[in-house]
């Protein structure tokens, strides 16, 4: 395969993933700002803002409006909803060649339809429709792509970001403290509430809430699932042939932060949970820097922060 159509669908998937996980990051934190009056809206904000991998002048006072602008309809900020959604129309458009009909529809028809502003009492609906085109873009690739190296490039990216963006999910959770949401709403944000009670039968500890959403390896949204996933993406692109060790560095920062997790005890990480989910942010970073040098290094990596111009 050529190394500009692999890149263009491994970023197809991962900003997919990207849209949809800010949407469920924006969806928790912004109801939770208008729900509860005890929260300093300027300082939970900004954490919010930090933990999306975005800055502001420290002068400026922010509102649940002003993050709502930033990340979801500004069609110039590397990390909003908009833009991912238009930088995965661009990269399905230069891969035309092997991306599905239906596929390269439903991205550009939601890039058409992306609103450059939302009525305060639509958010929810936004988010709702952002979540929903997202999942018709998956589930037209899992549903109608043969199982070659097209389909693993996109899953690569596409559980790369997923593991980064469950990392920033649950960072978020330390953001205001005592005011942060609860295990349940974060549960519920990432589709992950049923799932969990089927597995433990009670309403969601801490414990056993991060242990689901960290360490469970059957559910989809879970890190440890998600870096597995792309470990085995990885292999079935390029099986290994080294007698000893691991050679592809893709697959050793992958490897070890799934270890680092995988053999620490679930106490010991919610002890310094935004410590660790940044780890798994820088890991999955890493991750994708060795996939772009090994199999397209011509090109600059996509970045969530703005160039200077």
């Amino acid at each position: 395969m050529l190394s500009r159509i692999a890149e263009s669908l491994f970023w197809i998937g991962r900003y997919v993933e990207r849209s949809d996980g800010t949407a469920r990051i924006l969806d928790v934190h912004l109801q939770l700002l208008l729900e509860d009056p005890w929260i300093d809206e300027d300082t939970a904000c900004r954490s919010l803002l930090s933990v999306m991998g975005s800055e502001v002048e420290p002068a400026t006072e922010l509102t649940r409006g002003d993050v709502l602008s930033i990340l979801a309809v500004d069609r110039s900020h590397p990390a909003s909803i908009a833009y991912s959604l238009g930088a995965a129309r661009e990269n399905a458009r230069r891969a035309r060649e092997v991306v599905s009909t239906e596929l390269w529809e439903v991205l550009n028809t939601t890039r058409a339809r992306m609103p450059r502003k939302v009525a305060n009492e639509k958010v929810a609906d936004f988010f709702a429709w952002v979540r929903e085109r997202s999942a018709l873009a998956v589930g037209i690739v899992e549903s109608s792509t043969s199982r070659d190296e097209a389909y693993s490039f996109f899953t690569l990216g596409r559980s790369v970001e997923r593991a980064d963006m469950t990392a920033r999910l649950l960072a978020t959770r330390s953001l205001t403290e005592a005011s942060g949401p609860s295990w349940t709403t974060i549960l519920r944000s990432v589709g992950a509430y049923e799932a969990y009670l089927r597995t433990y039968r009670g309403m969601p500890s801490a414990k056993n809430a991060a242990e689901f959403l960290l360490l469970d390896r059957l559910f989809p949204r879970s890190i440890l699932y998600s870096v597995s996933r792309a470990e085995a993406c990885l292999r079935d692109i390029e099986p290994r042939s080294e007698r000893a060790g691991v050679g592809d560095q893709a697959l050793r920062q992958l490897g070890q932060i799934r270890s680092e997790l995988e053999y620490r005890s679930i106490a010991d990480i919610l002890d310094d949970l935004p410590r660790h989910m940044d780890a798994v942010q820088l890991a999955t970073s890493a991750t994708s820097e060795a996939v772009r040098q090994r199999y397209f290094p011509t090109n600059a990596a996509p970045s969530w922060v703005a160039e200077n111009s």
